[in-house]
């Protein structure tokens, strides 16, 4: 191999790693394992980014905007607004504003991030819990929805954290919605169940959204993070004809004693819209979701060499047994085994870490030697600034030498601060992208 091709090379992989989504991809990079472990990841994430997303799914000339083969004339609606909520809202907006242009009439983004647009007004909310502030910027959308007629067209971006972000409780305080989320997560619920309090509980989700919109065209482009990609329960379904009842949120108050916090009967719980007119002209499209990710993961994992496949869009447990069980079974050589989805810790001590990292702990003291166990958030954030972490008999060592033991370090919930001390956390930042989480395995 020539010196200038060999220079050549070197001057590709640091370009590459300047610009990598993982930030500290070059110090995790250690052994060539997780090398590759992080280059699988980097493709998943590459894969998901909204910005290139909108670019390249949705066409805009003079005449129409054409979503996913679907085409709506600019000759049928007087105006054009946008509305983009949750952790991929801003990245989407700012594409949507480049594209449409002149067409853009205004529009509201509400996410964890924000930015100056020229044509549209960006909020920046609360996640996990809600506040008054996304109770404000929440009641400025209803303004804007309650004012569309039959003649206007109204694009919509739909992400992971909306659920918190678009708060506008019916009958219960903006704290007690948080009282309640708290205490559905520590108590273990899954998405679905406190996205079934959340519907019952919000004037603006479980389809209400489209409700309020009505009579306007809608196309609301849905980006998943809920395993099994229900759309009716990403951000709790604001677009979307919501097929659960006031009886299945009551009976998770029950299950979880949320009445207690509430101090009013049934905790206020609403009734959802259930007539089919409000969404006859609500185009709700599944645009991104973790498959989308993991497929692009089993690529680059194929490219270099590994037996792959996705094993599970729609993971769920209890995040260290998850763990535990998928270091368990990394045992065939050369083989990279991925999943999506969720996983659910239960707080037994008030630590710092999310889901992703718990999951990393589980299972250390079953990895074994020429394996990898990698686990990270699409959006960047695992309840803390980082995105997850790695795991392999490095990392376990290290720890000893340390005196830190990972199954101490999970009964007491203190994922972020073992892995920040043996430096294998993954560090992306946020990602302006949201589809669940990753789970992986890789084997020498």
């Amino acid at each position: 191999m020539s010196k200038i091709f060999c220079s050549r090379m070197l001057v590709l992989e640091y370009r590459y790693m300047e610009h990598s989504v993982i930030k500290n991809a070059e110090a995790l990079g250690t052994t060539p394992l997780r090398k590759d472990g992080l280059a699988i990841l980097e493709a998943g994430y590459r894969a998901i980014m909204t910005k290139e997303v909108m670019r390249n799914r949705i066409d805009i000339d003079e005449l129409q905007i054409t979503v996913d083969g679907r085409s709506f004339p600019f000759g049928a609606y007087e105006r054009v607004f946008f509305v983009g909520i949750g952790k991929c809202a801003l990245d989407a907006g700012q594409a949507i504003e480049e594209k449409l242009g002149a067409w853009l009439t205004d529009g509201i983004i509400l996410d964890v991030r924000g930015a100056p647009l020229r044509k549209m007004r960006s909020y920046i909310g609360t996640h996990p819990f809600p506040s008054e502030q996304n109770v404000e910027v929440a009641t400025s959308i209803t303004k804007m929805l309650e004012g569309l007629t039959d003649r206007d067209l109204l694009i919509t971006v739909v992400s992971g954290g909306a659920s918190s972000l678009l708060c506008l409780p019916h009958d219960i305080s903006c704290d007690t919605v948080t009282l309640i989320t708290k205490t559905l997560m520590e108590g273990g619920a899954t998405i679905d169940e406190l996205n079934k309090v959340r519907k019952h509980t919000s004037k603006i989700q479980g389809g209400q959204f489209a409700k309020m919109a009505f009579p306007a065209t809608v196309i609301s482009l849905i980006f998943s993070d809920v395993p099994g990609d229900d759309i009716s329960m990403v951000a709790s379904g604001p677009t979307v004809m919501d097929t659960t009842t006031m009886a299945d949120a009551q009976a998770v108050l029950e299950k979880y004693d949320i009445e207690k916090i509430c101090k009013i009967p049934h905790c206020g719980l609403i009734e959802t819209p259930k007539e089919e007119k409000y969404f006859e002209r609500v185009h709700n499209i599944l645009f991104v979701t973790n498959e989308t990710a993991l497929v692009a993961m089993q690529k680059e994992a194929e490219k270099r060499g590994y037996t792959t496949r996705i094993e599970n869009t729609g993971l769920q447990g209890e995040a260290r047994e998850v763990g535990a069980l998928l270091a368990r079974e990394a045992t065939n050589p050369k083989t990279c085994r991925l999943f999506g989805g969720e996983t659910t810790v239960t707080i037994h001590k008030q630590g710092k870490g999310g889901r992703c990292q718990e999951s990393v702990l589980g299972a250390l003291p079953f990895i074994r030697k020429h394996a990898l166990f990698v686990a990270a958030t699409s959006d960047g954030w695992d309840n803390t600034h980082f995105a997850g972490a790695i795991g392999d008999t490095e990392v376990l060592a290290h720890a000893q030498e340390l005196g830190l033991d990972p199954k101490t370090a999970g009964e007491e919930n203190q994922a972020f601060d073992f892995f920040e001390k043996t430096g294998a956390h993954i560090d992306t930042g946020r990602t302006g992208a949201n589809v669940s989480d990753w789970y992986f395995t890789i084997t020498e």
